[in-house]
């Protein structure tokens, strides 16, 4: 095995047994529908509660979810997101069930976060401080906003707009009850999907929400929580990006992953690494332009073979194969050749990327390498540069 294909397995089977996603169980509105170890009910995940079923209610609060949760501290905007919907439902404002409610009852949805955010504050601010070596003030308002106004109305208020217009252009009073999970679907693949969910004209979440976010709610949906209802392989195991975000490029390049298919200088050209632009003026690694940035070193032919498999059958971004290789895709390959083996996907291994990234390999020059599990497979062990030089 090559050890990019052993690095591959290495974190996916970390990820395989480190999933780390929202605890619905711990959320009001989905209680009925979550068993007791967990996992959701799937006799009753379709039964009507309201005017909506069980899968459309948790389908919209992922999407609210994906977007929100983007803040510096993981752990606690999915705090924040389950404290204020139950605080809010608690006081009848079922933004989910009626997502008009929610602009309806602003002064309380306001009051709510500024109240949670407060309390999660007092919790977890010093732990996450010394974690990251900081003295950042713990905000998980997006951009470091402190107008809870601004982040109410665009962060949570633009979601919670797309099943209210689904729902008012929608004729027919029985679909209805699924109206975001039958637009989700009707598009040819989850990574379809995935990019209408912010560009389309009409329904597009736009500013609002970004590539990795998208992502992230698309490996929910399909993995994680398994809400997709088609058994084609275009909603399968590979039929999506992963959600790169600092976390993912910084185990990337640190492992020396990235620099298997291009040297620095790509990086730099596609502002993936910004010379002197990172804390304390070391360059800042930008995973998320890499999107579309092409490998100059070629894959195995078997490798190969696969790559062009998840473009056209999975992803469904091809109808050809495709003249180039994007890196963002290659560790695809690699787990659709080894699935058989190991059953792996995707999910796993964006899994195994957060967790290397949350529990060692942190920001700043003295992670955790000794105890990170996949210390031994990784050239930051011996090139300490690609640690100590780059910033996420």
């Amino acid at each position: 095995m090559s050890p990019e294909a052993e690095l591959v397995r290495a974190i996916a089977k970390i990820g395989e047994m480190n999933h780390s996603y929202p605890s619905i169980q711990k959320v009001e509105p989905f209680r009925k529908f979550i068993k007791p170890d967990g996992t959701i009910d799937q006799q009753k995940i379709d039964s009507l509660d309201g005017p909506c079923t069980g899968r459309e209610l948790l389908t919209r609060y992922l999407v609210l979810g994906a977007v929100v949760d983007q803040g510096p501290d993981t752990v606690g905007v999915r705090q924040l997101l389950t404290d204020v919907t139950n605080t809010v439902y608690k006081e009848g404002v079922w933004f989910l069930h009626r997502p008009l409610s929610f602009f309806e009852n602003l002064k309380t949805v306001i009051d709510a976060i500024l109240h949670c955010h407060k309390e999660i504050k007092n919790v977890r601010a010093a732990a996450w401080a010394q974690e990251n070596h900081t003295k950042k003030e713990y905000n998980l308002f997006l951009e470091n906003t402190k107008q809870v106004l601004s982040y109410a109305s665009f962060r949570w208020g633009v979601p919670l707009t797309l099943p209210l217009l689904l729902e008012k252009d929608c004729n027919d009073e029985s679909k209805k009850q699924t109206v975001l999970m039958d637009y989700l679907e009707s598009w040819s693949s989850a990574e379809t999907m995935s990019q209408q969910l912010k560009d389309h004209e009409r329904y597009g979440l736009g500013k609002a929400i970004g590539d990795k976010a998208c992502h992230l709610f698309t490996k929910w949906m399909v993995s994680s929580f398994r809400l997709s209802r088609s058994p084609n392989m275009a909603w399968g195991k590979f039929s999506y990006e992963v959600p790169y975000d600092s976390n993912a490029g910084r185990v990337l390049w640190r492992t020396g992953f990235l620099l298997k298919w291009a040297p620095e200088e790509v990086f730099v050209k596609h502002e993936v690494i910004q010379r002197k632009k990172g804390k304390n003026g070391l360059d800042y690694i930008r995973v998320t332009n890499i999107r579309g940035v092409g490998a100059l070193n070629s894959l195995p032919k078997h490798i190969h073979e696969r790559y062009v498999e998840i473009a056209k059958e999975h992803m469904k971004t091809h109808s050809r194969p495709p003249r180039k290789v994007e890196i963002q895709r290659i560790q695809h390959a690699y787990l659709l050749e080894d699935h058989e083996n190991t059953g792996l996907g995707v999910a796993d291994f964006d899994e195994g990327l957060m967790h290397i990234g949350t529990r060692y390999c942190f920001n700043h020059s003295a992670p955790l390498c000794d105890k990170c599990p996949i210390g031994p497979l990784c050239e930051g062990r011996s090139r300490r540069d690609l640690i100590e030089n780059y910033r996420t």
